[in-house]
């Protein structure tokens, strides 16, 4: 386990957070309760059938976790009735409301909503997009913030870049093709992330394939008129773009690319133009470089709700509580 994931761990136990995990009824995720409850990390609320998750646990031990089938829940009626009314503008009625509550993922989430949990971590079964809907209709985007985006958090070893080795990819999960303003919303969202995971003053990279106007396409207009908006809107940032990725992590590059630049050679936080780039940087640096990622990383949602890959395992479910708990520290 990388010092990364052991300082997260540490502040998680520090001021312990309660998680829902949304799909109690899949193995993992149990077993991820059964090791978050041993380690202290936070106090789970596992959502389903609490016959077929007492089952699920046989040979572990989440006797200290709270379990809650959302369809026999005494809050079901009362949940139903706040959806139907978030909703009614936009077609809810009363009893599509209370038939969408008895969904784990909307259950758990208006659980966050309510404060009856401080976040909430999903997606081993479930897809991205059925993980963020009820976000996005419940909890909606965090005061000053436009979009919700994703991003990874990459540890790599031996590395003498970034904040010793470790970075923000973003957006490398969620938004597909972002426009220029988009995009300066992302680098905005991830330095806050940046501060709050890894303790460090951000150095944000609006990355592209030039730099400093070295190309001339619509590509790289993009990013120069995201940084252009990122730096209007948050002046107070070390932010710089557009940066080719070499002359924005390497000191004698970006001094020769970038002169008079004060983030270029030294940023700790990419931004990419889009979720190819971000994607293929970010499996690419995991396999070639041996980098541990952590993600994708929700961030811009009002509360912490964090998407798992299918493919994770109950180890990477700890982390992700332990970061969600940490987000959930530092909320607001």
């Amino acid at each position: 386990m990388s010092k990364f994931l052991d300082r997260i761990k540490e502040r998680a136990k520090a001021d312990k957070k309660t998680i829902v995990l949304a799909e109690g009824e899949e193995l993992r995720t149990v077993k991820a309760a059964d090791m978050i409850l041993k380690e202290g990390i936070a106090d789970i609320i596992l959502l389903g059938n609490e016959d077929k998750i007492k089952a699920l646990s046989e040979g572990l031990d989440i006797s200290r976790a709270t379990i809650i089938d959302p369809e026999k829940s005494d809050k079901l009626t009362a949940f139903a009735d706040k959806f139907y009314e978030m909703r009614k503008n936009k077609g809810m009625t009363p009893e599509k409301a209370l038939e969408t509550m008895k969904s784990v993922l909307y259950f758990g989430v208006m659980m966050v909503k309510e404060n009856l949990a401080d976040g909430m971590v999903a997606g081993a079964v479930n897809s991205t997009p059925n993980v963020l809907r009820p976000c996005l209709q419940i909890l909606k985007t965090a005061p000053g913030t436009k979009l919700v985006s994703a991003f990874f958090v990459m540890v790599v070893p031996n590395c003498e870049y970034g904040e010793h080795g470790t970075f923000i990819y973003a957006d490398a999960g969620l938004n597909e093709n972002p426009d220029a303003d988009a995009v300066s919303e992302i680098a905005i969202s991830s330095a806050k992330s940046f501060e709050t995971l890894i303790e460090a003053e951000p150095r944000i990279a609006m990355l592209s394939y030039s730099t400093y106007g070295s190309a001339k396409s619509e590509l790289v207009d993009k990013m120069q008129l995201a940084t252009k908006l990122a730096k209007e809107k948050r002046p107070d940032l070390k932010l710089d773009g557009e940066l080719q990725a070499d002359a924005a992590m390497v000191p004698a590059i970006g001094k020769s690319k970038a002169p008079g630049s004060d983030i270029a050679g030294t940023a700790n936080v990419l931004v990419f133009p889009d979720l190819n780039c971000g994607n293929i940087a970010y499996k690419l640096t995991e396999r070639l470089a041996k980098a541990e990622a952590y993600g994708p990383i929700t961030q811009g949602i009002a509360k912490p709700v964090n998407d798992l890959s299918r493919g994770c395992s109950a180890e990477d479910i700890v982390g992700v509580c332990a970061i969600t708990c940490v987000q959930a520290q530092n909320q607001g």
